[in-house]
């Protein structure tokens, strides 16, 4: 069964249930991801399960999206349906005649013991429990969500700490945009500052998370939900979950700071996000739900295109930051990289521990859980640092640190291309008191090599190109160099270029912040690597640097919004002595460099999803790898996407070993 492929004809998609193929459009991607969300959290059988089922309407015979059973149900008729689920795509309104909730409801009520149905387009989601009213006509409540498998509704209005679930697939992405556009649309609020009154709410789920062992706070009841009065009731209950969080996260809200939505638009986002777990679900779900909904409104005019998820873990595995090692992004963004490298030291702390107990995470004890957190929380405080010019991005990066693993204190804003002297005091406090030095001691660009590992993609664009002179003297590249053409070699001059694009520079102030044998990983634009004219910066990086490896990545890799090709580059920092012997030789040290084309990314150049394809180019589908406990139930199968960036790592590891390489 391992071993099993099946082929895709093209313009399908494999139901996850079912498993027919149907043709991929925009209302099928909605089921999939509602089909997932039925099957892993909230634990139904695929054998409950019917897709497309044909309802009996008076003469007509519609087809329901989804249809579901009681379980142990075998008379799976139109009469003894539980729950009818509708999925449209984003453009359908809720209250068009044909396809809206009208339709869900007309399907709910031909369906004698139906109880539950739920209409989406992914961007808004209606849940209504059907009754019968003091006159005898059939009406509907509105409520948070569908019960689970096991029909506990106490769990749905109220959900106990053990009740949480992890969020699957893209259905975090989901909430998330639901919620956001919610807000947008209701509140009156423009996208940006939309976005940031979600993060309050989000920071109040995760503090009401942490709150161990008081029951959880941060719920409304669908009736609280349904009426005016019981709106205000949850907004003074979260508006007190707030009050913590401002106390906590003091750097990143301010004291006067309050929850700015009205009271509806409060409990229909709380009765979204409850029923999860922000601390527990995956950090690849997590990240990519956060980070795409920080691109989507945060994205700024100044070259910031954000890295591909899938290219921040290679570069982190690759550079393989350790426990105790200090690490920077000079130009965070919205912490993707930050929070990648440090999820990767937190894998190794939870691999040590389990070795010394000799027992798996799940059955570590309340003792052991909290030193594995306090060790966490040191590892934030001491060790992990981001810096960026958009204060909104520092605040954004903040969050994600927070909701990953409570890592907020280090995020700070700040030009770092400025002369260290022009640092504002705040920013230099904080820097010397996180990395226990004296703030006298950061005086220049010659003193600020802080750093063991460096992970970064600095923002592209010669359209805002550095002009001021204070900035440009700083930095060898932002001289004039000359190309002796004999020898092929470069020669620095002493006087300066009229302006230089930013992500030259930042190439070199990270080799600044960087340790003498520090390394850093780095997302550069194929030009500098390539281009004549800029042979002098390849010749400045063989002089300070050991090149370790050079990933060339697929052009396709920063669509849709950016065709930029682009490498990233594992540097070594060398140290003076190195240099000092190098020099009065004249002679550079003979070394090997791991080269590697990535061909395929996972995505085309629209963004659009690419999977794996057999000899013949048809897509394919292999088991699912999964520990759901529906055994007995047809083997799911599903695609895998086609990138190769997952497949760098482990090669560079092996390479790395065989040249005899340390770290």
């Amino acid at each position: 069964m391992a071993n099993k492929v099946i082929v895709v004809p093209d313009g399908k998609i494999c139901d996850y249930i079912d498993g027919k193929f149907r043709p991929d459009t925009p209302e099928e991607y909605v089921r999939q991801i509602i089909e997932k969300r039925l099957i892993n959290e909230h634990k139904y059988s695929t054998n409950q399960v019917k897709v497309e089922y044909t309802l009996q309407l008076g003469s007509n015979k519609p087809r329901v999206d989804i249809a579901i059973w009681d379980k142990g149900e075998t008379n799976l008729t139109q009469e003894n349906i539980k729950i009818c689920i509708e999925c449209k795509k984003e453009t359908v309104s809720p209250t068009g005649k044909k396809d809206g909730i009208a339709q869900l409801q007309s399907y709910m009520s031909v369906c004698p013991n139906c109880e539950w149905g739920l209409w989406t387009n992914s961007l808004q989601k209606f849940v209504y429990k059907k009754y019968i009213d003091d006159s005898g006509k059939v009406a509907f409540m509105e409520y948070n969500d569908i019960p689970s498998a096991d029909g506990n509704l106490d769990d749905v209005n109220r959900p106990s700490r053990k009740s949480l679930k992890n969020a699957s697939s893209d259905n975090l992405l989901f909430v998330f945009k639901a919620c956001h556009n919610h807000i947008f649309v209701n509140d009156g609020f423009q996208k940006q500052p939309a976005f940031f009154e979600l993060l309050k709410i989000i920071f109040c789920k995760i503090e009401d998370e942490r709150n161990i062992p008081r029951p959880l706070d941060f719920y409304t009841t669908s009736e609280e939900r349904s009426n005016p009065d019981g709106q205000l009731t949850v907004m003074k209950r979260i508006s007190k979950i707030f009050e913590a969080v401002k106390k906590r996260h003091g750097k990143i809200f301010d004291a006067n700071d309050e929850i700015k939505l009205s009271p509806r638009s409060l409990a229909y986002i709380v009765s979204e996000l409850q029923k999860y777990s922000l601390l527990k679900t995956n950090i690849d779900i997590k990240g990519k739900a956060y980070e795409e909904i920080v691109g989507a409104n945060l994205r700024g005019d100044r070259g910031e295109f954000f890295t591909p998820r899938n290219v921040m873990k290679m570069a982190v595995e690759m550079v393989d930051p350790k426990i105790d090692e200090k690490v920077l992004d000079s130009s965070c963004g919205t912490g993707g990289f930050i929070t990648m490298a440090m999820t990767h030291c937190i894998e190794k702390i939870r691999a040590e521990i389990e070795e010394q107990l000799g027992e798996t995470y799940e059955n570590w004890d309340g003792e052991v859980l909290v030193s594995y957190q306090n060790r966490i929380s040191d590892m934030a405080a001491n060790n992990y640092f981001g810096f960026d010019i958009n204060p909104d991005l520092v605040k954004a990066t903040k969050m994600n640190m927070v909701m990953n693993n409570d890592g907020s204190g280090n995020i700070l804003q700040t030009n770092s291309l400025l002369p260290p002297h022009e640092w504002t005091d705040e920013f230099k406090t904080r820097l010397s008191e996180a990395l226990q030095i004296k703030k006298q001691d950061i005086k220049n660009h010659k003193t600020i090599g802080f750093f063991d590992v460096i992970v970064t993609n600095p923002p592209f664009g010669a359209s805002i190109p550095v002009q001021d002179t204070v900035i440009l003297e700083q930095f060898e590249l932002a001289h004039i160099w000359t190309l002796d053409k004999k020898t092929g070699r470069w020669t620095m001059s002493d006087k300066l270029q009229s302006s230089v694009p930013p992500e030259i520079l930042f190439i070199e102030r990270c080799t600044q912040f960087l340790k003498e044998k520090g390394r850093m990983a780095i997302v550069l634009p194929d030009a500098i690597l390539g281009s004549p004219g800029l042979g002098y910066i390849r010749e400045w990086l063989i002089l300070n640097h050991r090149i370790v490896a050079s990933i060339d990545l697929h052009v396709d890799t920063f669509q849709p919004r950016n065709g930029t090709q682009t490498s990233v580059l594992v540097l070594e920092k060398k140290s003076e002595e190195q240099k000092d012997k190098e020099a009065k030789s004249g002679e550079m040290a003979d070394y090997n460099i791991f080269m590697s084309m990535v061909e395929k990314v996972g995505h085309d150049r629209r963004g659009n999803p690419l999977f794996k394809r057999d000899a013949d180019g048809n897509e394919i589908l292999v088991p699912e790898v999964t520990d759901s406990e529906d055994s007995g139930a047809q083997q799911k199968m599903v695609k895998i996407e086609d990138d190769q960036t997952y497949e760098v790592p482990n090669a560079f590891k092996k390479w790395k070993t065989k040249e005899g390489i340390a770290w």
